[in-house]
């Protein structure tokens, strides 16, 4: 799963009535083949994520 800064992120709920949750990626750390994304949601929280089945990533265009 590659991102790039300025990218979306969304995240859908784990459990039945949880919220989705989208944001930016605003800066890549890690490694190439393990990247730890920092992501600023759009309620303004900003967390360090690392991507998991939970996690879509919407391309710039």
């Amino acid at each position: 799963m590659r991102a790039s800064v300025g990218d979306r992120v969304l995240i859908h709920g784990r459990a039945v009535g949880m919220v989705e949750r989208t944001g930016e990626v605003i800066d890549i750390r890690g490694h190439e083949d393990d990247p730890l994304l920092v992501v600023r949601y759009d309620d303004g929280h900003e967390t360090i994520l690392s991507p998991g089945t939970d996690c879509e990533i919407l391309h710039r265009t």
